[in-house]
């Protein structure tokens, strides 16, 4: 796994107690704000904290507010979040003894669309997620909230996405692109029981040409209201979910 020497400052009930779950962080210091109406929530966290002998403190709300907002009573000090090689994410599909199932974000934007997908994601059981090096948001502290910690059980890997698409490829592993146009198939008519990785564009320009040349084929979500299109994170966990309906809900 690749660390950088940076710290996030995470925040929200959900999202601190599934990172102190999952353990794949370095955990500094965890703050409680004081006359915090107890919770099994909050509880959870607590007990979590002393079974891994975590320091903690508790702040007045004031104090709390002044780092960031929005905390729901706890913050917690971590170090940066562990981005995996893609062959830890193709080992744990083997290690299931299932096909693989990821998702690539082909520059994603915006932390609230990319939470949302990673919660899909993992609700579903992809084994990875792939983000290009550049142009693309990164797993920040925003993005973890907006998963509810669903960011920190994932594997997720940045990579050069065309070249780490023509090898996953190789592999026998089908890529399929997400697309509204009129060279895209309804997704109901599409197999989606093999191997597959789910190609997700960008809120605004959707796959960018490489991209969507790269991919096998091109499903669409189909629709019938007024509105031309669903945002990136809804089109998408709809896909997800009609991926593992194809799989028979049982993985």
């Amino acid at each position: 796994m690749s660390r950088s020497t940076s710290h996030d400052l995470l925040y929200g009930r959900n999202p601190v107690l599934e990172t102190l779950r999952s353990r794949r962080r370095e955990v500094h210091n965890l703050v409680v704000q004081q006359g915090l109406d107890p919770s099994p929530t909050v509880e959870k966290i607590l007990a979590e904290a002393d079974r891994q002998q975590i320091p903690f403190a508790w702040r007045s709300r004031q104090e709390m507010d002044n780092r960031v907002r929005n905390h729901q009573g706890v913050q917690l000090q971590v170090g940066p979040y562990p981005y995996v090689e893609l062959t830890e994410i193709l080992e744990l599909a083997q290690t299931r003894s299932e096909p693989a199932l990821l998702l690539i974000l082909d520059q994603l934007q915006d932390p609230q669309n990319f939470g949302t997908l990673l919660r899909s994601a993992e609700a579903v059981g992809v084994h990875g997620v792939l983000l290009p090096v550049r142009h693309s948001v990164g797993v920040t502290p925003a993005v973890v909230n907006s998963s509810s910690g669903a960011s920190e059980h994932l594997y997720i890997s940045r990579v050069n996405l065309a070249q780490a698409m023509n090898g996953l490829k190789k592999q026998d592993i089908w890529m399929v692109g997400l697309e509204g146009g009129e060279q895209a198939n309804p997704i109901a008519g599409a197999n989606l029981s093999g191997s597959i990785a789910l190609v997700v564009g960008s809120e605004g320009e959707g796959l960018r040409p490489l991209v969507r040349k790269t991919c096998d084929f091109l499903v669409k979500i189909p629709m019938r209201g007024k509105l031309e299109s669903l945002n990136a994170s809804v089109a998408g966990s709809l896909a997800l979910y009609r991926i593992w309906e194809q799989r028979g809900f049982d993985r």
